[in-house]
């Protein structure tokens, strides 16, 4: 294929980037959100393409990864392909998309299949700092074959320098920073207290607390100075809704507006196949008059209408969470804090700067807009106003490690290195940062999962066993995926079985969610199998001391899961979980996505493989199959 080259105007930073990438340097750049990091990474991707070797991108979630295959293939064509765990196209193309999980897991059970890739480029790179997934990008950067180079993407964090210097030190090669602390289009920031909005923080000092805030007052003020469009984030999906829904005594649209977007909405509807979705439906209301939300519990292709209803820039108040703000390019000229206070794993605290400015970075239009807008509502009973100020204008939080070597790869690594496995901690972020106290606890970590491995049969005489072989391939389900194969219940199970046991793998229930009562007879035997098996595994983890304890099962989509692989229509499963029929999906998806890494493992029988091809076929249908989303967008 020939490609068509285009003259850029760059900035200063990202020309800085690309005389680097030019001369065969690892760069990484730290620059705000909506700066123009892509335009670097697209040069990368040109320029590999005309050399003929092989660019590898990943993201830090999947609908981020669907973006990117949509924008890229728009360009380099069939150059393009997708590799998601629940997506597989063109798998062998010279520009593959990834998240960082399946790209971590080819780097230690495949690295021959990298061989032909010359590039990584890690899209929001500051994700490391993730207490969840963390650890997956720091694996990923240790292991990474020699032959590749870094291009990070990252929103601003002031240790850039420390990071860059660690890639160096593990990888031995000069890795360049670029630093831009300028936005293209400024933001101007005010706040909305006692029912008044004012631009300067300190004026808050003045508030009457009497008054509440309303939203009206503020939907206006920002609309009468041609605020619009505009992102409102909150911090909670039922708190999306209830705020678009409270909106629909406005109407921001003009009749010719109207009849554009509903004529859109009617067909994107009628694309992705979602005319008879209640929620759809629900929605319709809401968007002839320019509203809409957008959460993780809708179903991927209605969340996918309101995105392109965005960016056609007929939707003029979307109310959503703040996945919204993660790398999808989804500006706007407004944006709204609902609150400065959100859920970090365990518990409500203040926002982190950093993630703050992800979102307030949604404001303002490059090209479109000389300055952006973000107004945050600030409840002065229940936040200091020096609280605020520091998460507004104080720096932004340092990345710092988060380790937590998985099982998976604990086996990976003894495979390829045996003892000497605990030389590559030291090659580790979290060794580099941490203090000689916090070097041993990693080490001693380490040292008791191997133990662990040891005592429970995964590891013998120096040599993975067939039950450690079948645990590397289940990152994040090891010890219960594996004890179930290794004591032949996996062999025995049927269809419908092998998709109860992946979804409740894979499961996570809301706080105070709890499991359904009427469980078929198969279900309640499995559960119990289960159950059993995770006391053994948690008196294990706890007499070696090891934390945090791997997850159990959950059961609580399983007459979800039945019905649904008897062929029972998605609505109509719905009935059987009080789970949101997006959260159902995606748990669907991942569960395909598990049934796939166990099929792959080498010492699986032919009888199981041909046993999960079917239950994922049977799955993988309709709203699940996210290729068929990709396909037909």
């Amino acid at each position: 294929m020939r490609l068509i080259k285009f003259t850029m105007v760059y900035d200063n930073f990202q020309q800085e980037a690309i005389n680097h990438i030019n001369n065969g340097h690892s760069v990484i750049v730290s620059a705000p959100t909506g700066a123009g990091k892509t335009a670097i990474a697209e040069h990368v991707i040109s320029t590999a393409l005309e050399k003929d070797i092989g660019v590898i991108y990943t993201a830090p979630i999947k609908a981020l990864s669907n973006q990117k295959f949509r924008d890229f293939q728009g360009k380099f064509k069939d150059k393009i392909g997708i590799l998601t765990g629940d997506v597989s196209l063109n798998p062998f193309a010279p520009v593959l998309i990834m998240t960082t999980e399946i790209l971590r897991n080819k780097i230690l059970d495949e690295p021959a299949s990298l061989d032909k890739y010359s590039w990584v480029i890690f899209d929001e790179i500051h994700y490391i700092d993730n207490p969840e997934r963390g650890t997956v990008w720091e694996e990923s950067l240790i292991f990474l074959p020699k032959q590749m180079n870094i291009l990070g993407l990252s929103a601003t964090i002031p240790n850039i320098k420390q990071f860059s210097s660690w890639i160096e030190s593990i990888h031995n090669k000069p890795v360049k920073t670029v630093i831009e602390g300028k936005r293209p289009v400024p933001l101007h920031f005010y706040f909305q207290s006692g029912n008044e909005v004012v631009d300067k923080i300190d004026q808050l000092k003045k508030m009457r607390l009497s008054k509440p805030n309303k939203l009206f007052g503020l939907i206006n003020y920002i609309r009468e100075r041609e605020g619009l469009p505009c992102i409102y984030f909150v911090f909670g999906r039922r708190r999306a809704e209830d705020l678009a829904i409270d909106l629909a005594s406005l109407n921001f649209l003009n009749k010719d507006e109207k009849i554009k977007i509903t004529q859109l909405y009617s067909s994107l509807c009628d694309k992705f196949g979602l005319k008879s979705d209640r929620t759809a439906q629900n929605l319709y209301q809401l968007v002839e008059k320019g509203i809409a939300y957008h959460h993780a519990g809708m179903l991927p292709t209605l969340k996918e209408v309101i995105e392109r209803l965005f960016t056609s820039r007929l939707l003029k108040v979307i109310f959503t969470t703040e996945t919204f703000a993660l790398g999808i390019n989804m500006p706007s000229r407004s944006v709204v804090f609902d609150g400065l206070r959100k859920f970090y794993g365990k518990y409500v605290r203040n926002l982190k700067t950093r993630d703050f400015y992800q979102m307030a970075g949604r404001a303002g239009r490059r090209g479109i807009d000389t300055e952006g807008f973000v107004y945050s509502r600030i409840n002065l009973q229940r936040m200091r106003i020096d609280e605020a100020k520091r998460i507004i204008y104080g720096p932004p939080e340092e990345v710092k490690s988060q380790l937590n070597t998985s099982y998976a790869t604990i086996l990976n690594l003894y495979e390829k290195h045996k003892e000497d496995l605990f030389k590559i901690y030291p090659l580790s972020l979290h060794y580099y940062q941490s203090r000689k106290n916090d070097q041993k606890e990693a080490l001693r970590l380490i040292d008791a999962k191997l133990r662990l491995l040891k005592d429970w049969g995964h590891i013998d005489k120096g040599d993975i066993t067939q039950k450690g072989q079948f645990a590397k391939t289940a990152y994040g389900y090891e010890l219960i995926l594996s004890e179930l194969y290794d004591q032949q219940v996996l062999e025995q199970l049927d269809e419908f079985e092998l998709g109860v046991v992946a979804a409740a793998a894979v499961f996570e229930p809301r706080k105070n969610q709890r499991t359904p009562s009427s469980l078929s007879k198969s279900t309640r035997q499995i559960k119990k199998i289960c159950e059993e098996i995770y006391d053994k595994i948690k008196n294990k983890e706890q007499r070696f001391h090891i934390y945090p304890l791997s997850k159990i099962p959950y059961f609580h989509l399983s007459a979800a899961m039945e019905a649904w692989l008897r062929g029972t229509a998605f609505d109509k499963i719905l009935r059987f979980s009080d789970t949101d029929e997006g959260e159902v999906v995606r748990y669907f998806r991942m569960s395909v996505q598990v049934l796939r890494e166990i099929s792959e493992a080498k010492v699986a029988s032919y009888i199981l493989k041909d046993k999960i091809k079917e239950t994922i076929r049977v799955i993988n249908r309709d709203v699940v199959d996210a290729e068929r989303q990709l396909r037909e967008g």
